[in-house]
């Protein structure tokens, strides 16, 4: 602790040119509407692939303040960084080398199985291993096809673990309810089957963020919940549902900085392949931050973002392609522009034109892939 103290106060301590905001205010009034949802279920928050961009070790951070219980991961490399910053236990939902186990801290983990290879190994180091059993309800991807053909095969090995779980996954949670409520017929089968076995799971959980809002079943007693912790609706418009879900906030906003000011003149082009060129007498303002930082190409000519001139707001247009770290953004040649002058790449206003919502609609993609392709090297500040 000492070490890591020092470490932190030697560190360079400088602004940078590129950051993501998190506001922690929002992160709370998700929690608590979610919580409101199911009010009888613990919520697990999805902390997975760098918190959907947010930043795993700032998210631990901010949810140790809203005293959250339990968090939610895919990997061995998420749990070294969750176990130095997050208070709580750990529900590990990601295979990992059967070799990495040793490493794990048993107080504090949790483990989904889901086949014969991860119950064995575990069963193995006598440590009372808590585990949550993963059942295949039907998206068939991973999972317990048969739970009990699975119990009675490998009987021997739960003397040496502790269920403490029961999980799957809705494959079309966001739906028209069919296909949850064939899933959960299948989801409750086995959770009877269990208790019968006098095993009865603390945790109790097949909700993602849709399945949030569209279960009512008082024998779930956890929810993961992934895009909805950030603020992020998970239902198209034509939903029932979309009208509450909008009640989330999203918390996150990127800013990067001017590092080059260009003038143009009449028919000059921009960027890569000349895919832009000027019909008259323009400026370019240009940011470090490209598709490396996690600018998808295919915004490309398309995009617009907010540059703020001391207490001006200025709209700019992405012109040129996307290149590896510096994007290229138009604006008139009158406009004042001076290079350190921020620009607004994601705004955590849905309504706003750089909204991630409109930008994966833009780019013809998800919420979901925007968010995890930004950098992990960007400086995050929690607001």
């Amino acid at each position: 602790m000492m070490l890591n103290y020092l470490r932190q106060l030697l560190k360079p301590k400088y602004p940078t040119l590129n950051q993501i905001e998190i506001k922690s205010e929002a992160i709370f009034h998700n929690l608590k509407l979610l919580q409101a949802m199911q009010p009888q279920a613990q919520v697990i928050p999805v902390l997975k692939s760098n918190a959907y961009g947010h930043g795993l070790k700032e998210m631990c951070q901010i949810l140790n303040k809203a005293k959250v219980q339990m968090i939610a991961l895919d990997s061995f490399p998420e749990l070294q960084i969750a176990y130095r910053y997050f208070k709580g236990k750990i529900l590990l939902i990601g295979e990992m080398p059967v070799e990495a186990y040793s490493y794990l801290k048993w107080s504090r983990t949790e483990i989904c199985v889901y086949n014969s290879t991860t119950l064995k190994a575990l069963a193995a180091y006598k440590k009372q291993a808590r585990i949550h059993l993963f059942v295949n309800t039907g998206m068939n991807r991973e999972g317990i096809k048969n739970l009990p053909s699975f119990w009675h095969e490998h009987l021997d090995y739960f003397s040496d673990l502790k269920i403490t779980g029961l999980c799957s996954h809705l494959f079309d949670a966001e739906g028209d309810g069919v296909s949850n409520n064939q899933q959960l017929k299948i989801f409750f089968q086995a959770l009877d089957f269990l208790n019968s076995k006098n095993c009865k799971p603390n945790y109790v959980h097949i909700a993602n963020s849709a399945g949030v809002f569209t279960i009512n079943d008082k024998r779930l007693t956890a929810i993961r919940p992934g895009l909805a912790i950030y603020g992020y609706n998970p239902f198209s418009v034509a939903s029932p549902y979309f009208k509450e879900a909008e009640k989330l906030q999203p918390a996150l906003s990127i800013i990067s900085t001017v590092v080059s000011l260009q003038e143009l003149q009449a028919g000059d082009a921009v960027s890569y392949n000349a895919t832009y060129r000027s019909e008259k007498e323009e400026k370019i303002a240009v940011i470090p931050f490209g598709y490396y930082e996690g600018l998808d190409r295919r915004l490309s000519n398309l995009a617009r973002f907010q540059l703020f001139h001391e207490d001006k707001k200025i709209e700019v247009q992405l012109a040129g392609r996307v290149c590896m770290n510096l994007t290229c953004l138009r604006l008139d040649r009158e406009e004042t522009v001076s290079i350190g002058d921020r620009v607004l790449l994601v705004s955590d206003n849905k309504s706003d034109y750089n909204s991630l919502e409109k930008l994966a609609d833009m780019q013809g993609s998800i919420i979901y892939e925007l968010l995890v392709k930004f950098q992990a090297n960007i400086r995050k500040i929690i607001k």
